[in-house]
């Protein structure tokens, strides 16, 4: 039995006879779309209808920005990730924004939906693309500061591009990581050797619960996973830095010796969305390389009671009004204690969707079904998110830019910012004390 607004978005398409239109090989998306009128007359219908695709925003900083995937160590144990740089030129020129359709079923399976929603969707979002070049020349003669992104349930790398493409295009790098401990709808390693080089993918995706399983044991055992990965991310990127040879086993142009000396080493974040929220709190427990943390909207419940002590880092939550609960917060307000820095607000007529790229991927209608926008305008959502979090950089890892411009929104001073939180958690603890 499809939920409603599933079924809405079947009836509304079952009259369309479905193609798979698009070639799939290379991230560059115009010179290899198979022309298709049928297919742009849906889509300017759907567009029409509201259903349709926006643009995902370029960012507001001063660099161009390119993009390119590194995987190092062909296994399930690898290191993927997605990376987004400051780029040496102009290239206009964007880059495929989801590169497989692997990743479509993938989310038809975490929707709990039928896999025919996986075509359904390609044919909406396969040809849109995110406003970076794809393996453009790193731009040389700086060192920037290092932040490793963590996804949330269900998602990927390539779906928190409008925070990766701003943040640096304001001079940051972001290593985006596609973790592989089932928490991604999809993702991809190669068996062998031989696998790697014919490009012979092996896909993993979302590990769903088993019947009668507890769910804690096992989001726990992934935030563990979670975290080492960003580790381990942050370790070949480092040695990247130092010089160190390392293969990429995608084998692509962008050459990987273009990162010696190019990371400013005591200048490192962690920031994630959701279950990427708590994985910013497990690996900042595990590794105090990272100098800070922001949290964006964290589901707290994969977290282990005995991380919340072991914090020092600075840390920084951005939630949205409509997802947040009350013993989410209270887990958020275990992290807070003398002495330790702790921040949060609250974007006022957000929802959860509002920091992932289908906000704005889709069109108003569609937007409002799914509950990928709230009341909000995306743009000013996710604007208000990344420039609070760029002052908090400054602030925290020492960048000497002028990003303490917008220290008031650390402060939640502004029209459309809730300082702390708008869920009301006094009647809810209470409660809990007394049931214990």
């Amino acid at each position: 039995m499809l939920p409603p607004k599933m079924h809405v978005l079947f009836c509304f398409c079952s009259c369309l006879a479905l193609a798979q239109p698009f070639d799939w090989q290379d991230p560059k998306p115009v010179a290899h779309m198979k022309s298709s009128a049928w297919v742009s007359k849906i889509q300017a219908l759907m567009a029409a209808a509201g259903f349709g695709q926006t643009k995902i925003p370029r960012g507001n900083g001063s660099y161009s920005v390119g993009c390119t995937d590194l995987m190092f160590d062909y296994t399930q144990k690898g290191t993927f990730l997605r990376l987004y740089y400051p780029s040496q030129d102009g290239d206009p020129s964007d880059t495929l924004w989801i590169p497989d359709k692997e990743y479509f079923w993938g989310l038809s399976k975490f929707l709990g939906t039928h896999w025919l929603l996986g075509k359904i969707l390609s044919l909406f979002f396969g040809s849109m693309t995110t406003p970076a070049a794809w393996n453009s020349p790193l731009r040389t003669g700086e060192k920037y500061p290092l932040i490793i992104f963590s996804h949330g349930l269900g998602a990927f790398r390539t779906i928190y591009s409008a925070i990766g493409t701003d943040l640096a295009s304001y001079g940051f790098i972001v290593a985006a990581v596609e973790h592989r401990d089932g928490s991604a709808s999809a993702t991809y390693f190669f068996k062998d050797q031989s696998a790697a080089e014919i490009r012979n993918k092996t896909w993993l995706y979302l590990r769903t619960l088993g019947k009668g399983e507890e769910e804690f044991p096992l989001r726990n055992e992934q935030v563990r996973q979670r975290a080492e990965e960003c580790s381990q991310a942050l370790n070949m990127i480092l040695d990247m830095d130092r010089g160190k040879p390392v293969k990429n086993v995608l084998d692509l142009e962008f050459d990987v010796e273009q990162l010696k000396d190019s990371i400013d080493r005591d200048k490192i974040a962690v920031m994630g969305h959701s279950f990427g929220g708590a994985t910013v709190l497990q690996t900042l427990s595990e590794d105090q390389r990272f100098r800070c943390g922001i949290a964006l909207d964290a589901w707290m419940f994969p977290v282990g009671d005995e991380v919340y002590s072991r914090i020092p880092q600075p840390l920084f939550f951005i939630n949205s009004e409509h997802f947040q609960y009350p013993s989410n917060i209270l887990r958020m307000k275990k992290c807070y204690s003398p002495g330790r820095e702790r921040k949060m607000i609250t974007i006022r007529g957000s929802v959860h969707q509002n920091f992932v790229d289908f906000t704005f991927a889709t069109g108003k209608i569609m937007g409002c079904l799914f509950t990928l926008k709230g009341e909000i305008d995306s743009n000013v959502a996710l604007g208000l998110s990344n420039r609070a979090s760029l002052a908090f950089l400054q602030k925290y890892l020492g960048l000497q830019k002028d990003f303490n411009q917008w220290d008031a929104l650390i402060e939640g001073k502004d029209d459309s910012l809730i300082p702390g939180t708008n869920i009301n958690t006094t009647d809810h603890h209470a409660t809990l004390q007394n049931s214990t």
